[in-house]
């Protein structure tokens, strides 16, 4: 049987290219969740290639869209992480993570107004914000910066 597996059960190819169709993922994500329904190591690598190949499957395309869907709500340490959790090599995720940093205020300053909206008044409360903007990934200069009152400029 062409692409292994039984009577009825999709392809490889078939199962790639339906989780390709639902969003991007990165080569080793996709190779995770191919890898079982793989007859060997050397088929799902070739597939990889071949998608590859008819840019199907594309590292930089998948790291664009994480920092997409991920930038509204997350500081640029969170997003790097997952970039490089998805085994990106270096250079991807700087190149994609740059632009983040250079927004990192802007959005940190969203995410704290949709939460808390009014600024803290004690240092109770700015501790507690603080902690919320550091666990979603925003830098400490942007959180102490935001949480303080300073503005963008300051």
């Amino acid at each position: 049987m062409v692409g292994g597996g039984r009577a009825g059960a999709p392809s490889l190819k078939a199962r790639a290219l339906r989780a390709l169709s639902m969003r991007e993922h990165s080569r080793a994500e996709l190779a995770r969740k191919l890898a079982p329904h793989a007859e060997s190591e050397e088929q799902l690598t070739a597939l990889l290639d071949a998608l590859e190949a008819e840019r199907w499957l594309s590292n930089d395309r998948f790291a664009q869209s994480l920092v997409h869907r991920r930038a509204e709500r997350f500081g640029s340490a969170r997003i790097k992480a997952e970039l490089k959790s998805h085994g990106l090599a270096a250079e991807v995720v700087e190149q994609v993570i740059q632009a983040c940093e250079d927004t990192e205020f802007a959005r940190a300053r969203e995410v704290w107004l949709r939460r808390f909206g009014l600024p803290a008044t004690d240092a109770k409360e700015r501790a507690k914000q603080a902690r919320f903007l550091a666990g979603r990934g925003f830098s400490s200069v942007v959180i102490h910066r935001l949480v303080s009152g300073l503005d963008e400029t300051g």
